[in-house]
């Protein structure tokens, strides 16, 4: 039995996401709810709402014990990049990339 949280369009880099999903993949739900309150990154709010949205998940619809869960898959894939503009010396522009991200979150029973 497995719960899934996904979170689409957040304004994150996929890479400075990943960094954040190493360190809870594998942890019970627990732990990793403790490591992404005290983790100083922009990343762990998002991924702390969405762990708390896949054990809502997995109590509400699986009526999964949330004391048996861990989190057995983390993935993130890069979303639709925003192309921005910025003025530059002698009336030429670059190019800013503003990359999104879609993470998905699976719990799983430790039993």
């Amino acid at each position: 039995m497995q719960a899934t949280a996904k979170v689409t369009y957040v304004r994150i880099t996929p890479r400075k996401v990943q960094i954040v999903l190493d360190l809870i993949r594998n942890q019970p739900v627990d732990k990793a709810l403790a490591i992404l309150q005290y983790t100083p990154k922009a990343a762990a709010e998002p991924l702390f709402k969405l762990l708390k949205s896949a054990i809502a998940n997995a109590e509400n619809n699986f009526n999964m014990d949330s004391n048996h869960l861990y989190v057995s898959e983390a993935t993130v894939g890069a979303g639709p990049t925003l192309k921005r503009m910025r003025p530059r010396a002698k009336g030429s522009s670059t190019r800013i990339n503003k990359k999104t991200s879609h993470i998905t979150l699976v719990l799983r029973d430790a039993e």
